[in-house]
C-alpha cells in the first residue's frame, strides 16, 4: 500500500536527491576535490573545506554510488577519507571548525563524526591508511573522555563548556570502531557516553545540556543528533534501552509536526515551540530517525510523519536555479534569514537530506 500511494511522490525525490548530491559534488569540487565545503552563502562565496562533515558526508557518497551505478561518486568518497588522513592532527584528533589560517584545535564531536567516514572507507577498499586514522582518532576520544562518561574537554571553541549529550552521536562513531576492531575499549567507552545521556534525559524525552549556547531551548539539529546517535548505538550494541530512550523523543516530535510538515527549529522542556523559522537539518535528521523506527517497528506512524517532513524540506529546496551554490542545496533555515545559519546552505543539510531520501526509497522498494 505504501508503494502505490507513493510512486508520484519517489519520482519527485529522485530529482531532489539527485540535485542534492550534485550540489554537493560542486562543494567538493569548490575544495580542490577533496575535502567538502562548510556551506555556500546567500552572498555567493563557498566556504572553505569542513573536515567534520566531510566525514559523515563520505558514507553518502559510498551509498549513492551503489544506489546510482555511477562509480565516480565512490572515487569522491575515497578522495574525502584520503583528505581527512592528511588533515588528521598528530594526537588523532580532527581540527574544529574549518580549515583556515589559524593554528588547528582538537575537537572531540568533529573527531567522532569523521570515524564513519573512515570506517567506511576501509569497508569499502580495506585500505589500512583509514583503519590506522580511525583507530587514531578513537584512542584519543578514549583518553579525553571523563570518568563519568561525558567528554567536557575538548569542545569546540564555538560551543560552551559542560556535558554535551549531543556527543551520544560521538559515542555511535566510536562505538563503531568497536565493532570493526573487536576492540573492547571502544565499546566501554561508547557505553559509558550512552549510559550518561539516558540518565539526563527527562522523563517525557527531551535532553538537557544538548545545545550550544541556550540549554533551556536547544535546536532541532543537536536534539537529532543526540536521537540519532542512541538509536544506532542501540542497534548496533543490541542495547534495548537506548533504543527506547530515542524512541521517547522521537515520539515526542510527532505530534508537533505543523501544518506545512514542518517541525519549529527549537523545542524547550514541555516540547512546546520556542521558535517560529524551521532548522532544516534537524528537519531532514528527525525523518531519519522516523524512518529507522518503521523499519525496526513496522509502525506506520513513523513512515508517514518522515515523508511528510522529506516533502517540507524539499519544498525549501530550489533545484532549478542558475546559480550552481544554490541549486540543489538545503539552507540552513527556513526562512532563510533562521537563527541556524541565517543566509547560508551548510553541506551537512544536504548530506542530511540526501540520507532521508535515499532511505525513504529504500523503505518503499521494500
Amino acid at each position: 500500500m505504501q508503494e502505490s500511494s507513493n510512486v508520484g511522490a519517489l519520482a519527485d525525490s529522485t530529482a531532489h536527491l539527485d540535485a542534492t548530491m550534485r550540489w554537493l559534488c560542486r562543494a567538493q569540487d569548490a575544495c580542490d576535490g577533496r575535502g567538502v565545503a562548510g556551506g555556500y552563502s546567500a552572498r555567493r562565496q563557498w566556504h572553505s573545506a569542513y573536515p567534520e562533515t566531510t566525514g559523515y558526508i563520505t558514507p553518502t557518497f559510498f551509498d549513492y554510488a551503489d544506489l546510482s551505478e555511477c562509480s565516480d561518486y565512490a572515487e569522491r568518497a575515497r578522495r574525502m577519507a584520503s583528505w581527512e588522513c592528511d588533515v588528521q592532527m598528530a594526537s588523532g584528533a580532527v581540527q574544529a571548525g574549518l580549515i583556515g589560517p589559524l593554528p588547528q584545535k582538537p575537537a572531540v564531536f568533529n573527531t567522532g563524526q569523521v570515524l564513519f567516514g573512515w570506517a567506511r572507507a576501509y569497508r569499502e577498499t580495506n585500505d589500512p591508511r583509514y583503519l590506522d586514522s580511525a583507530v587514531r582518532a578513537a584512542d584519543f576520544l578514549v583518553a579525553a573522555q571523563d570518568a563519568d562518561g561525558a567528554w567536557r574537554a575538548h569542545a569546540s571553541p564555538l560551543v560552551r563548556s559542560g556535558i554535551n549529550v549531543y556527543d551520544a552521536r560521538t559515542a555511535w562513531g566510536v562505538a563503531e570502531i568497536g565493532k570493526l576492531t573487536g576492540r573492547s575499549q571502544y565499546t566501554e567507552a561508547a557505553v559509558r557516553n550512552l549510559d550518561l545521556v539516558c540518565s539526563l534525559q527527562h522523563e517525557n524525552g527531551w535532553f538537557p545540556n544538548c545545545c550550544t549556547s541556550d540549554d533551556s531551548k536547544p535546536v532541532l539539529h543537536l536534539l537529532a543528533y543526540t536521537m540519532e546517535g542512541l538509536l544506532e548505538s542501540g542497534v548496533l550494541l543490541d542495547a534495548p534501552a537506548y533504543v527506547a530512550a530515542a524512541r521517547r523523543a522521537a515520539d515526542a516530535l510527532i505530534p508537533k509536526l505543523r501544518d506545512d510538515g514542518s517541525l519549529a527549529g527549537q523545542f524547550d522542556d514541555r516540547w512546546d515551540a520556542a521558535a517560529e523559522w524551521s532548522c532544516l537539518t534537524g528537519d531532514a535528521q528527525t525523518a531519519i530517525v522516523w524512518l529507522r523506527l518503521h523499519q525496526l517497528t513496522g509502525d506506520a506512524r513513523y513512515f508517514e510523519a518522515a515523508v511528510r517532513l522529506n516533502r517540507f524540506v524539499m519544498a525549501t529546496q530550489n533545484i532549478a536555479d542558475s546559480n550552481p551554490g544554490i541549486r540543489g542545496g538545503v539552507a540552513g533555515s527556513h526562512p532563510i534569514s533562521g537563527a541556524y545559519h541565517a543566509n547560508q546552505y551548510p553541506s551537512w543539510a544536504a548530506k542530511f537530506l540526501a540520507d532521508a531520501l535515499m532511505l525513504e526509497r529504500r523503505i518503499v522498494r521494500g
